[in-house]
């Protein structure tokens, strides 16, 4: 049997978090020339396109898109791959974005590859925070705290712009 879905954010819920959830990254680093969104491969790549669209709508900002790839099944086995070579990253200010954070072992894996170069900070987005972290992982920018037990799942789907609990 198929759980119920109940709406959680609807369209125009979404697209006000994520303007949120922009202003607040260029709160935090508007003395700086630039900033690197990395998204993790799926829908936090979506959102990370949004964000940076988003905060280059009204900052000057220069704004460098990453896509972070792994599997988020087995992260400790797989590798983490950029779509762009470290170099360019190396003294900048990075905001790595997935849309859930449940435990925090996809953001802890996919902090890797920027752990290996000079970086300025690494700072978090989630579109949902569920708050059940395993791992040191606090978002700095959260569109929505959820309580929800272990047991539940919240499905985001960007193209729709929806976040439903399952």
């Amino acid at each position: 049997m198929v759980a119920d879905k109940t709406l959680i954010l609807d369209a125009r819920q979404v697209k006000q978090k994520i303007k949120r959830m922009a202003y607040e990254i260029y709160e935090h680093n508007f003395k700086e020339k630039g900033i690197v969104i990395a998204g993790i491969d799926g829908q936090g790549y979506i959102l990370a396109k949004f964000l940076a669209k988003e905060v280059a709508n009204f900052s000057p900002l220069e704004i460098k898109l990453v896509k972070v790839s792994l599997d988020k099944l087995a992260p400790q086995q797989s590798e983490v791959k950029l779509d762009c070579d470290l170099k360019d990253l190396k003294k900048k200010c990075i905001v790595i974005v997935d849309d859930v954070l449940n435990t925090g072992r996809t953001f802890a894996y996919g902090m890797k590859p920027f752990l290996t170069i000079e970086v300025k900070k690494i700072e978090t987005a989630v579109l949902v925070n569920r708050s059940h972290t395993l791992f040191p992982i606090y978002p700095q920018y959260t569109g929505y705290e959820l309580a929800t037990t272990i047991k539940d799942h919240v499905e985001v789907n960007l193209a729709a712009e929806t976040v439903y609990l399952v």
